[in-house]
């Protein structure tokens, strides 16, 4: 597989700071990939580094197979696109898109047209002669998206774009992204904090902390078989319910921290009375009696039509989500079952998965 990007055991200091921690990726030739996280993780600094915008303080990062760790970002040959659009605000849309072209010399004839047939690709051929400031925030981005394309760059690098857009604009951009990268063949690297935006859009993810990669894959092989509780805990929406348990006699079922001490079988076998963290998603949680039952107390439920949340009043609280309405639910307990197959373990001393399902 041809790779487009390598980054290969990169660190990064600011001073005594260490940033980036032996941050390891490898990105094929037209693949999508998004950087997530949390806040401070490190994401915006790898993607920084990765256009030369940060100089790195060991490892190296390969372009097209050229070793470009200590290149400026000119040489680089990559677009970037900014949460704050950068437009230049005294330019027409036609002027930010043919701007870096007439810099490397083309004609204003031939980057005209070339801007003209990204217009095209874009939704902008009727926008050519506005300026940023007559243009709504979804139009801006999408100029901002043009501008990048009509370079023909290596890659394009974008950072956390939608963060300024309403919720609605936000979902139908990531598709509009999406689908531009598929029709140009491009080679994406996206960073966002919203691990739906990475799940829906990438084809592959890394999960950040603290300035190293928890985990990267595909994104279904992270939400079913995460390494740990954090990538458990920060892919899938609402998020994974942790509940302390032991391991029952048998080695084959825990006894949860709950009222009632309920226990559930799980797929394998561990230590008898071992220690250990339960992960259920609340989506596999079903209502209902039978194997692997809970019933717990109602602390509150949200409506939202397509799907119902539960929360429940325990300590800790787990979260139910059911996709009809269940009607009739508001208050006393509600009975739960979940497969085994679908049952996590994590260690409590470590974090460290133990089972996946």
């Amino acid at each position: 597989m041809n790779m487009q990007i390598e980054i290969d055991q990169i660190d990064k200091y600011y001073g005594a700071y260490h940033a980036l921690k032996s941050v390891d990726v490898r990105i094929p030739q037209g693949q999508f990939v998004a950087l997530v996280g949390p806040s401070g993780c490190g994401k915006s600094t790898l993607l920084r580094t990765i256009a030369g915008l940060e100089t790195i303080s060991s490892g190296a990062i390969r372009i097209a197979g050229a070793d470009v760790s200590s290149a400026p970002p000119r040489q680089r040959d990559l677009a970037m696109v900014f949460q704050s659009y950068a437009l230049y605000p005294h330019k027409t849309v036609a002027g930010n898109m043919t701007y870096a072209l007439r810099l490397k010399g083309m004609n204003r004839a031939q980057a005209r047209a070339r801007a003209e047939e990204i217009a095209a690709i874009t939704g902008l051929e009727k926008l050519m002669d506005r300026y940023p400031r007559e243009l709504s925030g979804g139009q801006r981005q999408r100029v901002a998206m043009g501008r990048a394309i009509v370079r023909e760059p290596q890659a394009f690098l974008f950072d956390e774009p939608l963060s300024n857009l309403d919720a609605a604009l936000r979902v139908h951009m990531r598709a509009e992204i999406r689908k531009l990268h598929d029709r140009i063949g491009a080679t994406s690297v996206y960073v966002t904090h919203d691990q739906i935006e990475a799940m829906t859009m990438a084809d592959h993810v890394v999960v950040m902390r603290a300035g190293v990669i928890e985990q990267q894959g595909a994104p279904l092989d992270l939400y079913d078989r995460p390494v740990n509780r954090f990538v458990a805990g920060f892919i899938g929406s609402p998020a994974m319910n942790f509940v302390p348990a032991r391991v029952g006699d048998d080695g084959g079922h825990v006894i949860l921290d709950l009222p009632g001490s309920p226990r559930l079988t799980f797929d394998g076998h561990r230590p008898a009375g071992e220690a250990v963290i339960v992960g259920l998603r609340p989506e596999h949680l079903i209502p209902g009696t039978g194997d692997n039952a809970l019933s717990l107390p109602i602390a509150n439920v949200e409506r939202t039509g397509s799907a119902t949340f539960v929360r429940t009043a325990t300590d800790p609280d787990v979260m139910i989500a059911a996709n009809d309405r269940l009607a009739g639910v508001t208050t006393g307990t509600i009975t739960v079952t979940i497969r085994p197959e679908l049952i996590y373990l994590f260690s409590p001393e470590t974090d460290g998965a133990l089972r996946t399902g």
